[in-house]
C-alpha cells in the first residue's frame, strides 16, 4: 500500500476524528456545568429554606402567641397548665366552630404538637392539646 498516495486522505480522516472528540468535549463539560448549576440552586433555595424556619422556630414572640390561645375561648372551658416552655390545655363544651378555631390557631404556631385529641361528646367536643417550643 503506498502511504504517500493515501496521505491528504489520512489528515482529513485524522482532522475529523479531532473534530469529533472536541464537541463530545465540549458537549460532556456544558453538560456538567448545567448539572453543577442546577445542584448549586437547589442547594440555595434549601439553604433559603432552612433560614427561613429558623426565624420561625426561633421567634422570641412565641410564648404571646400561645398565650393568645387562652383569648379564643371563654374561660370556663378552658383549663389551662403551663410549665416553662410546655403548654397542656384542655378544652371542654366547644362547638364546632369554636373547635375549628381553636385548631386553626394551634397549627398555624410553630411548636411542637405532642399530643392532639378531639373527641365528640354528643354535639360538642372536647379537646387535649400539648405542645412544647
Amino acid at each position: 500500500m503506498n502511504w504517500k498516495r493515501y496521505k491528504n486522505e489520512f489528515i482529513v480522516v485524522f482532522t475529523l476524528v479531532l473534530m469529533l472528540s472536541g464537541l463530545l468535549y465540549k458537549y460532556q463539560k456544558v453538560s456538567t456545568q448545567t448539572m453543577g448549576t442546577s445542584q448549586i440552586k437547589t442547594t440555595l433555595s434549601e439553604l433559603k429554606e432552612v433560614i427561613a424556619l429558623q426565624d420561625v422556630w426561633g421567634d422570641k414572640k412565641i410564648n404571646k402567641k400561645v398565650d393568645k390561645l387562652k383569648t379564643h375561648i371563654s374561660t370556663s372551658k378552658l383549663k389551662w397548665q403551663k410549665k416553662g416552655r410546655k403548654i397542656t390545655a384542655t378544652f371542654s363544651t366547644l362547638n364546632a366552630s369554636e373547635l375549628n378555631r381553636v385548631v386553626s390557631k394551634i397549627l398555624n404556631l410553630a411548636v411542637e404538637i405532642q399530643t392532639l385529641k378531639i373527641k365528640k361528646v354528643g354535639s360538642s367536643y372536647t379537646m387535649e392539646f400539648k405542645c412544647k417550643w
